[in-house]
This record gives C-alpha cells, sequence and structure tokens, in this order.
C-alpha cells in the first residue's frame, strides 16, 4: 500500500484540526506552539508534558499521515530549517474590498503549492495506470465536490474516455453498481468522512472496481476503503472554509490527471476532440 504524504506538518495539523478529538486537539496546540522543541524531544517527553500515553501521540502522528512521530518529527525539523512563507492571512471585517480579495488569492495560491508539495509520486503513477488500463471512469462527489466531478466528468470526455458524473446520489449508487471490473471510480470528499460517498466505495468495490480517492485527510475512513488516495491540502478561515479553498487544489489535481492522461494517449485525445471540436462548431454563428 502506498503511504500518505509526508510533508507540511504544521499546514496538515491546521487543515485537520476541526476534525480532531479534544485529545488531539491538545496535542496539536502542543506542536504548532512548540514546533522546535519537539524536534528536540522524544515521544516520551512530549507525552509527559501533556500528561496522555505515548501511544495517543504516536496515533495522533498516524492521524495526520505519518508513519510514527519520528517521522513525524523529521518533516517538521525540515519546514523549520526551509520555512514556508506563511502568506495564510486572516480575513477581517475591517479589510477592504481589494484586501479581502488578495487574501482569498493568496488562501487559493497556498491551497496550490502545499497541495502540488504533497503529492506522492508512485500513488499519481499508480492513478494513471489505473485510468490507461480502464474501459470507463466515473467520477462521484456530494455537495461541493460534486462540482468537481463534473467537472472531471467534462475534461475527460474530451480524451475518448467514457466518462461518467451524477449530481444525484440515487443515480450515482445505481451507476456504481453497473460499473465493471475494468472500470475505474474517482471519489472525491473534503473530509473522507461523507456516507453517500463511502456507500458508493461499498457498492463498487463488489463490482471488483479500482477506487482513487481525492480528499483533504491523510488518515479517514474513505482512505482506509479506497485502492489510493491523492490530497489536497488548504486551511480554513472565519469567513472561508478549508473546503472551499482544497476545491481549487482539487481542480487543479483533476487537471494534472486529464493533461497526463491526455499526453499519454495522446492519438486517441487528438482524434476525440476534434470530433468535439466539429460537434461544437455547429453552435455558432
Amino acid at each position: 500500500m502506498i503511504e500518505p504524504p509526508t510533508k507540511h506538518v504544521i499546514s496538515r495539523i491546521r487543515s485537520s484540526y476541526n476534525q480532531f478529538s479534544e485529545k488531539e486537539k491538545l496535542i496539536a496546540d502542543y506542536i504548532l506552539e512548540n514546533t522546535e522543541d519537539i524536534v528536540h524531544s522524544t515521544i516520551n517527553q512530549v507525552a509527559d508534558d501533556l500528561m496522555v500515553a505515548d501511544a495517543t501521540v504516536f496515533r495522533f502522528c498516524k492521524r495526520i499521515g505519518f508513519k510514527g512521530y519520528q517521522a513525524m518529527k523529521i518533516a517538521l525539523a525540515s519546514e523549520i530549517v526551509n520555512p514556508i512563507k506563511d502568506i495564510h492571512e486572516t480575513i477581517s471585517e475591517n479589510d477592504t474590498d481589494l484586501e479581502i480579495t488578495e487574501k482569498v488569492f493568496q488562501a487559493n495560491i497556498r491551497a496550490l503549492e502545499t497541495s502540488r508539495d504533497v503529492q506522492n509520486p508512485l500513488s499519481l503513477q499508480k492513478a494513471m495506470k489505473y485510468l490507461i488500463e480502464a474501459d470507463r471512469v466515473f467520477f462521484f462527489g456530494s455537495g461541493g465536490s460534486n462540482i468537481l466531478a463534473m467537472d472531471a466528468q467534462h475534461k475527460f470526455i474530451r480524451t475518448g474516455m467514457e466518462a461518467h458524473a451524477y449530481p444525484d446520489t440515487h443515480l450515482q449508487l445505481m451507476s456504481a453498481s453497473q460499473m465493471r471490473e475494468n472500470d475505474v471510480a474517482v471519489v472525491i470528499s473534503h473530509t473522507g468522512s461523507n456516507q453517500d460517498i463511502l456507500d458508493i466505495v461499498d457498492v463498487a468495490k463488489k463490482n471488483q472496481v479500482k477506487t482513487i480517492a481525492i480528499t483533504n485527510f491523510a488518515k479517514s475512513p474513505l482512505t482506509k476503503v479506497v485502492d489510493l488516495s491523492l490530497y489536497t491540502v488548504a486551511e480554513e478561515t472565519e469567513f472561508r472554509s478549508e473546503a472551499l479553498a482544497s476545491r481549487i487544489a482539487g481542480l487543479s489535481l483533476i487537471d494534472s490527471l486529464f493533461v497526463n492522461y491526455s499526453v499519454k494517449m495522446k492519438e486517441q485525445a487528438q482524434a476525440a476532440t476534434q470530433k468535439m471540436r466539429d460537434a461544437i462548431s455547429r453552435k455558432r454563428v
């Protein structure tokens, strides 16, 4: 099994913070407030300071996508030596229209840059193998994530691949039940905890379908049941949830899959694109 991304400790803690239990928030606050001390501390010292068990700290490190405390500490040390400029600013009611606009753009830029950096080359390679060998691809998402699913279908239909996406959850389940072994399901869920999406994965896997998740959380119910996961990273502000910023990263991740597929299936994609251009030209006057 391919390991989840192991970069950007601070960003991953911040982006997942609202999903943590009270004990996990205690550990998260400690790491964020004592980053330099953590690098020189053992797991026992951290556990003693927080009056929790070593296993609790270890599970927290796994929760944010690391093999354990030592792996998290190494990644955190790298961030301290090569700090990432914090361009994520809190939006204030007193900000001007231009200031709010600039902060929104900066949040999106940060989401894109951080999401780019956490991509696992092996995961991307495996995802492309699934797609290239697939007969059909189905994209699934609920709520805001369904916008990404529909966008993905709009892109992949240009490649000559038979691509499907449905806005209704009942239609999604029905289409999942009709998937075949050589199909691929791409499921999109910011939290990885959406029950509709989990049900779709369960139905698809009964048909031996390959499953790819696009999500913001390295450890979630969704990542435990799919074949592989691709990740986005985004932070939350008072007026804008991290789900909104991660949507920009999710769109870019889908773009990268689309372009990779188009490059690898060049002749098929070019022929399909030309057919579509010829058909759409009828709409122009």
